[in-house]
């Protein structure tokens, strides 16, 4: 397994930009296909999107197309969600979490998860 911290949460206006980070320890980061989650407050964890271990398959949540980005450097054992255009419906608490697969729905065979970094978008 590996160890997932994730950073670059806090408080923006509605129409901003945020860009999360989640770095993985150990040797081997590139074997993981990398998802992030996202739990609002007296909701249920939802997917928001996921990248192959090489980078070249992703997917994403109908809710965030064309405002997020998902993109990893396996390099730096790193995996990070450009998030534009935000708004007050996607404050929540986002999580990164390393699997087996990337899926159209999310991040099959996880192993591990983040302890999440937290989004306030006000309006």
């Amino acid at each position: 397994q590996v160890q997932l911290v994730e950073s670059g949460g806090g408080l923006v206006q509605a129409g901003g930009s945020l860009r999360l980070a989640c770095v993985a320890s150990g040797r081997t980061f590139s074997t993981y296909a990398m998802g992030w989650f996202r739990q609002a407050p007296g909701k249920e964890r939802e997917f928001v999107a996921a990248i192959s271990r090489s980078g070249s398959t992703i997917y994403y949540a109908d809710s965030v197309k064309g405002r997020f980005t998902v993109s990893r450097d396996n390099t730096k054992n790193t995996v990070y969600l450009q998030m534009n255009s935000l708004k007050p419906e996607d404050t929540a608490v986002y999580y990164c979490a390393a699997g087996m697969v990337a899926v159209v729905a999310g991040l099959g065979g996880i192993t591990s998860w983040g302890k999440g970094t937290l989004v306030t978008v006000s309006s």
